[in-house]
C-alpha cells in the first residue's frame, strides 16, 4: 500500500472515548476482561474446528475463518484504547494510525462479505442438501474465503490511501478513540468531500448489497423450509440458521440503531463501535457454542483429554 504523505504531522494524539472522563480505571478493567474473553473464546473455537474431524467441513471452515477475523478485529483497537485507559500514553504514531484504519475497515469489509458466504452456505445446505458437498466443495470453499479477504483488503487500501495522501497540517488531536476516517478528516487541511463521498459510498453500499444478498438467502431458506412437511424436519433445518441469523443480528443490529438515529450522540456513536469491535467478537464464540452440539462436542472432547493427560501425569 503505497501512501503520499505530505503531512507535516509524524502522530496523533487520540483523545478517548467522549464523555468518560474519569471513568477510566473502570473501563479498562471491563473493557480487559471483555477482550480477555474474546480471545479465548476464538481461541478455543479455532482449536475444535481443527483438531476434531467432524468440523472439518464448509460451515465450520468459514466459522473459522470468521473466529479469526473476531481475533483480528478486536485487537485493532482495543489493545491501544486499554493503553490509553490505562493512562499511558495517547500517541499514535502517523503510519500506525494510518495502519489502525486500514485494518478496521479491512476486517470490517471482510465481515460483511463473510456472513454473505456463511448465508449462501446455508441456502445450499438446506435449499440442495443432496448437492451440498459438490456445490460447497473444498476449492470452492477456498475460493469463497479468499475472494472475502481480498475483497476487504482491496476496500480498505482504496479508503486508506484516499484519506492518507491529503496533507495534514492542523491540530493533531483525534476526537476519538480510535483512528476513524470520520474523526481524522477534520484535521486535513485540503478539501476532503472526494474522501467523503468514496467512503460512504463503499462502506455504505457494500453493506447494504452483503444484506440484501443475506435477506434474499434467507427467504430462498425460508420457502424451501416451509416445504418439509414434518416438524422435526423444519426444526432440524432452521437450527443450523439459528447461530448465523443471531450472529448477524449483533453484527448489523447497533449499525442499524445508530444509523436510525437523526442526531447521534458522540457518545451513542463510541458505544456502538465499542460494541462491534469488543462484544460481538466475544459473542460470535457463545453462540456458536451454545446453540451447536458439534461444536460442543469438539470442546468437551478437547477438555477431557486434556484432563485425562493431567491425570496421567
Amino acid at each position: 500500500m503505497k501512501m503520499k504523505n505530505h503531512s507535516i504531522l509524524t502522530e496523533f494524539i487520540l483523545l478517548g472515548i467522549p464523555d468518560t472522563k474519569g471513568l477510566e480505571t473502570v473501563l479498562f478493567f471491563l473493557f480487559s476482561s471483555l477482550y480477555l474473553c474474546t480471545l479465548m473464546g476464538n481461541v478455543l473455537i479455532l482449536t475444535a474446528i481443527f483438531s476434531s474431524s467432524r468440523l472439518h467441513i464448509p460451515m465450520y471452515f468459514f466459522l473459522g475463518n470468521l473466529s479469526m477475523f473476531d481475533l483480528g478485529f478486536s485487537s485493532t483497537t482495543v489493545p491501544k484504547m486499554l493503553v490509553y485507559l490505562s493512562g499511558q500514553s495517547q500517541v499514535i504514531s502517523f503510519h500506525g494510525c494510518a495502519s489502525q484504519l486500514f485494518f478496521y475497515h479491512f476486517l470490517g469489509c471482510t465481515e460483511c462479505f463473510l456472513y454473505t458466504v456463511m448465508a449462501y452456505d446455508r441456502y445450499v445446505a438446506i435449499c440442495h442438501p443432496l448437492r451440498y458437498m459438490v456445490i460447497m466443495n473444498h476449492k470452492v470453499c477456498s475460493i469463497l474465503a479468499t475472494g472475502t479477504w481480498m475483497g476487504g483488503c482491496i476496500h480498505a487500501t482504496i479508503l486508506t490511501s484516499l484519506t492518507f495522501q491529503l496533507p495534514y497540517c492542523n491540530s493533531n488531536e483525534v476526537d476519538y478513540y480510535f483512528c476513524d476516517i470520520p474523526a481524522v478528516l477534520p484535521l486535513a487541511c485540503k478539501d476532503t468531500s472526494l474522501v467523503q463521498k468514496v467512503s460512504f459510498t463503499n462502506v455504505g453500499l457494500l453493506s447494504l448489497i452483503c444484506f440484501f444478498l443475506i435477506f434474499v438467502s434467507y427467504i430462498c431458506i425460508g420457502i424451501s423450509v416451509s416445504k418439509i412437511r414434518s416438524l422435526e424436519g423444519r426444526q432440524r433445518a432452521l437450527s443450523t440458521c439459528s447461530a448465523h441469523i443471531t450472529a448477524i443480528l449483533c453484527a448489523y443490529g447497533p449499525v442499524i440503531i445508530i444509523y436510525l438515529q437523526p442526531d447521534p450522540s458522540p457518545l451513542l456513536g463510541a458505544i456502538i463501535q465499542i460494541l462491534n469491535n469488543l462484544v460481538t467478537p466475544m459473542l460470535n464464540p457463545l453462540i456458536y457454542s451454545l446453540r451447536n452440539k458439534d461444536v460442543k462436542s469438539a470442546l468437551s472432547d478437547i477438555f477431557s483429554k486434556r484432563s485425562f493427560g493431567l491425570e496421567k501425569k
